[in-house]
């Protein structure tokens, strides 16, 4: 089994430029974070979250009554102390599971895969309300600050998701670098802000707000009860404090070594900031005179122009709000997207998830997530008030099912005896203690939000449940009958050649080239056209073919291309293991946009025949230059040499078929090639392949920066390089039935067509494996 060097990926300058220069999967350890990066990265959602919680808390008490403002700071107290358990109980998670213990790890392991996969569901959620939400909220705090902007929200704020979206893709590394001065900044202004404020407050009483602002339409104007109800609404509006708590329990794989350790310390930070900071606005905000919840200023931003006065300390506290809650998304841009590959991992979502971009992170989940918040942040018009009652939900479902889970962990731990965990008995205790109080609070939020839009979010988990089962369905079919074993090693039949005639071109005489040089047991050459072969045509063929037999009408009647092909090649008698080889010539002058429009009616055929049984499509293509061949006799002469090669991803029926079609070729070489885009797999690949007693040797290329683009050409160049030789270039192609199945697979052979449908010298030959429902 040859070892063939790595390349480096091609990529378009723009690309480049926006997402930066290719990273090797090497350099994965160099993307670790130390805590001072990390605790940005992972917690800005977190700490941010201060920044609306109180405001959340204060309107709700204000709608019922003009005097509910001495409620705040109690439920402050009691939400503050319910970040204190969950942080404690996390602490236990990240001890637990130092290779990341999400929520649906977590559950899943201990709890079963349905209430995994519900955590996950709640989590993926909350992910993309956090984005929405958080930008949402920053582009509020800008327009306290600058009035003017108000009108531009919706735009702005898809415009912030749009640079995070970019920033992320760029690296975990590089968007916590970027991140990290203004969350830094952040926590320097409301720590200044509060340590002012609460002097002010000692020393000569709180100070009223400098510039009173409008109050918010539907505000209470009059003061009346409050009941149970008001309370219990009040406390969860303000639980959107917790959000973001479980970031860091997911990301323990990006952090420095030793990672468990490191994690449960920025865990602890990031817990005694958040209260600290929570505690403090909320005492403000209940004690400066002229607080109110407006739609003009935020309470933030009253607080900070009642203790500064205005100025600079306002603006400077206004600014790195905006910026700490717009970048509080980064959050979910970490986790959603790793989540997204640990569930394509498990089969639950589409396998492009898993897939990680040119900066080593998951760009697909990235890019999603960033689609579907600025989609929420359109439908919603930006609203900050209607878009947080969706929140929570899932925050709290994924507390609580993680919570569970480890209580049933550290059950199993006990059952271990003398070999459990050192502290599992306290550890016990405080996710019991989680558990319960997240379940609590996620009853009271359910209750009191359901009707203001958490019915949203509580009807989309099960919905979002059952396409994972799905997903996981087909995945679990496809896998169970490529592993059949049904296809073996060596046992192909013959070839029988049906070459399609159009037109007496270069792409032809390569054609006929290719199809004298692998000998086939039967060759037939096919003309369409509504009558008998014109003799004059058939004359030409004759001399132009050289001695090959006369061409067959292809009886077209009036019918389709595809039709008549898929008619006649039904009337080849041969055996079940025989292969009938569709060879289609086409001569290709024009960009892959042009030949997709232009060509729509030979590209129909090739992909309408890959559903026939026994059939292979092989695209002969010839690249025009200002109308000439390039790098081709345009002679239908045979190669002096002719190499067949296999790509595979994996050693299965399928690629198996597609070894043995090769070999039916009789090329001079014929190899099996498989791209190590991942390095633990290319092991696994090497004992399957010596399992199977394949003949063919394997050739191992390695593929570092994940794109197949430079590892493809550069294989199949090192051997057109010599200019006597001919390529043919086998390809597995997943054939499903359902089109909705398609998003499900890579495409994998769509895109190596396309790259090599302009390379010279190379045949593409795609041997087609139908996947049933």
């Amino acid at each position: 089994m040859a070892k063939v060097a790595p390349t480096l990926p091609a990529g378009n300058v723009l690309k480049r430029v926006l997402v930066g220069r290719a990273m090797s999967s090497s350099h994965l350890e160099h993307t670790l974070l130390p805590k001072v990066l990390a605790l940005p990265v992972f917690s800005s959602d977190a700490l941010s979250s201060v920044a609306y919680a109180t405001e959340e808390i204060l309107r709700v008490l204000l709608v019922a009554s003009v005097g509910t403002r001495h409620f705040v700071l109690p439920i402050a107290v009691a939400i503050a102390t319910l970040l204190v358990i969950v942080v404690s109980s996390y602490r236990q998670t990240v001890r637990a599971y130092p290779s990341g213990g999400g929520a649906y790890i977590v559950s899943k392991e201990n709890l079963g895969v349905l209430p995994g996969l519900i955590a996950a569901a709640a989590l993926l959620t909350d992910y993309v309300l956090t984005v929405s939400v958080s930008v949402v909220a920053g582009v509020f705090a800008m327009v306290s600050a600058i009035p003017s902007l108000s009108q531009h929200k919706v735009a702005l704020s898809v415009g912030f998701v749009v640079l995070i979206t970019l920033a992320n893709l760029r690296g975990v590394r590089e968007s916590g670098t970027l991140f990290a001065v203004p969350t830094y900044a952040f926590i320097f202004s409301i720590a200044g802000l509060i340590v002012l404020g609460l002097f002010r407050c000692i020393t000569g009483g709180c100070p009223p707000v400098a510039h009173p602002v409008v109050p918010e339409a539907g505000l209470a104007t009059a003061a009346g009860g409050v009941g149970l109800f008001v309370i219990l609404h009040a406390f969860s509006s303000g639980s959107t404090a917790l959000t973001g708590v479980e970031a860091i329990s997911n990301g323990v794989p990006a952090f420095r070594r030793p990672q468990a350790r490191n994690a449960a310390e920025t865990l602890t930070i990031m817990g005694v900031i958040s209260v600290s900071m929570f505690l403090g606005i909320s005492f403000l905000a209940t004690h400066i005179e002229g607080i109110t919840v407006s739609d003009v200023r935020s309470v933030v931003a009253q607080i900070a122009d009642a203790v500064f006065g205005g100025g600079f300390p306002f603006y400077f506290v206004q600014f790195f709000t905006t910026a700490i809650l717009v970048l509080a998304a980064n959050t979910s841009y970490q986790d959603f997207p790793r989540l997204s590959a640990i569930l394509a991992r498990d089969r639950f979502m589409p396998r492009q998830f898993g897939n990680r971009g040119d900066r080593l992170v998951f760009s697909n989940g990235v890019i999603v997530l960033g689609v579907f918040a600025s989609i929420l942040i359109y439908v919603f018009d930006a609203n900050l008030n209607k878009l947080i009652q969706l929140y929570v939900v899932g925050v709290f479902t994924s507390f609580t099912l993680s919570q569970t889970g480890m209580v049933r962990h550290w059950l199993k731990e006990k059952r271990k005896g003398a070999e459990a965990a050192r502290g599992w008995r306290r550890a016990l205790v405080i996710n019991a203690v989680g558990a319960v109080a997240t379940f609590l609070v996620l009853c009271i939020v359910t209750y009191t939000k359901f009707a203001e839009g958490a019915y949203i979010v509580i009807g989309a988990i099960p919905i979002i449940v059952l396409s994972f089962y799905s997903i996981h369905r087909h995945y679990s079919a496809v896998m169970d009958q490529l592993r059949r074993g049904v296809v073996r090693a060596g046992d192909g039949g013959v070839n029988h050649i049906v070459l399609l005639v159009r037109d007496l071109d270069a792409a032809t005489a390569e054609a006929l080239g290719a199809v004298r040089s692998i000998r086939p047991t039967e060759f037939r050459a096919v003309y369409p056209v509504s009558g008998p072969v014109p003799a004059e045509f058939q004359d030409r063929w004759r001399r132009f073919s050289m001695g090959a037999p006369d061409l067959e009408a292809l009886p077209t009647e009036g019918r389709g291309l595809l039709s008549t092909v898929r008619t006649y090649l039904r009337g080849i008698d041969r055996a079940d293991n025989d292969f009938v080889n569709v060879v289609i010539p086409e001569l290709v002058g024009e960009g892959l946009v042009a030949y997709l429009v232009r060509r729509r009616n030979i590209i129909r055929l090739k992909s309408g025949l890959l559903r026939e049984p026994n059939v292979v499509v092989t695209d002969v293509p010839v690249h025009l230059e200002a109308g000439r061949p390039v790098a081709v006799d345009a002679r239908p002469l045979i190669p002096t040499r002719t190499v067949a090669l296999v790509f595979l991803s994996a050693v299965h029926d399928a690629s198996i078929r597609a070894v043995n079609y090769a070999e039916s070729l009789e090329a001079s070489e014929t190899h099996a090639v498989y791209f190590d885009l991942d390095p633990d797999a290319a092991q696994r690949i090497q004992e399957e392949w010596s399992e199977r007693q394949m003949q063919v040797p394997l050739d191992i290329v390695d593929a570092p920066f994940r794109d197949l683009t430079g590892p493809i050409l550069a294989e199949v160049r090192r051997y057109t390089s010599r200019g006597d030789t001919l390529v043919i270039v086998a390809i597995p192609e997943f054939i499903v039935r359902k089109w909705r199945h398609l998003v499900l697979h890579n495409q994998s052979a769509l895109f190596i067509k396309r790259l090599l449908l302009f390379e010279p010298r190379v045949v593409l030959s795609s041997v087609p494996y139908v996947i049933e429902p």
